[in-house]
Parts: structure tokens; sequence; C-alpha cells
């Protein structure tokens, strides 16, 4: 199984993977997720160390039961070779109802085939107000004619 774009990367195949990856986060499909990545991927996602499909799909279904309304915009920063580095933000609610736009740094290693073998991310919570919310599409990928964070100076 190969998931293209496929390493080395380029300008435009480093932001097709990083778009890609937004849509299908924004899915929130962990089980669809999961499959673009190695059955033996490794990941460090804040504190916590995960590795293999079963242990993206569990921590996944947490967190997306744990973050209501995820939306997310991912922005390639750099890229060479097989690995990509990656800077997003994704708002989201509690059960309280209150807001945070988490923000943070991702960098990727992908192996031959596309799929990605090494996720580390560092990410930082912002509590905001329901009116300072900006990610406001339906749920589901966001819409091409949305603003990336450059644009709106995230």
């Amino acid at each position: 199984m190969t998931r293209p774009p496929l390493p080395p990367f380029n300008e435009d195949t480093a932001a097709e993977k990083v778009r890609l990856a937004e849509d299908a986060w924004n899915g929130r499909s962990p089980e669809k997720v999961a499959l673009a990545y190695t059955a033996d991927s490794l990941w460090r996602n804040r504190s916590d160390f995960i590795s293999g499909r079963e242990e993206i799909i569990a921590f996944l279904t947490r967190k997306w039961t744990r973050e209501l309304d995820y939306r997310l915009i991912k922005e390639l920063w750099a890229f060479t070779g097989n690995r990509i580095a990656v800077r997003f933000a994704y708002e989201w609610r509690d059960e309280n109802g209150s807001w945070f736009r988490s923000y943070g740094n991702e960098n990727w290693e992908f192996s031959q085939d596309g799929l990605m073998r090494h996720r580390i991310a560092s990410i930082n919570d912002l509590p905001i107000s329901e009116n300072d919310r900006l990610f406001r599409w339906p749920q589901g990928p966001r819409p091409k004619d949305h603003p990336g964070l450059s644009d709106l100076n995230l």
C-alpha cells in the first residue's frame, strides 16, 4: 500500500501532504486517520507516547470525545527528503462549553511508501471566548476558500 504523495518531497508535494493530513484529521475518524501511519508508527503527542495503529485509534477516539467541535488548520513550515515540519492551530470546546485554541508544531518522518512512521507534536492550549473563534466551518475538511494560519495572523 502506498500513500501519495511519496518522498522525497518538494514544496508542492509537501504542502499537498499537509493538506491531506489536515482534511483527514478534520474528518475525525480515528480508523481512517490511522491508515496514514505505518503499522508500527511512533508518536509523541504532548506527554503521550503512542506506538502503532491500535494505540493511534484509541488515542484519537479519546481526543475527539474530549475535544468537541474540533476544527484544525495545518501549514507547511519546512521539508526535506522524507521529513516535513508543520505548524498548526485548532479550536475546540470542552464538555462545559469552554473554548480553546491549541497551537503547536509537528515533525513528521515518512517511509518510502508515503506512510508516516514518526510524529512528534508539541502543543499549547489557550482559553478563548466563543466570540474569538475563527474556525467556524461545518464539521469536516476546511473549505478551500477559508483562510489559512498565515492569512489569519496566527
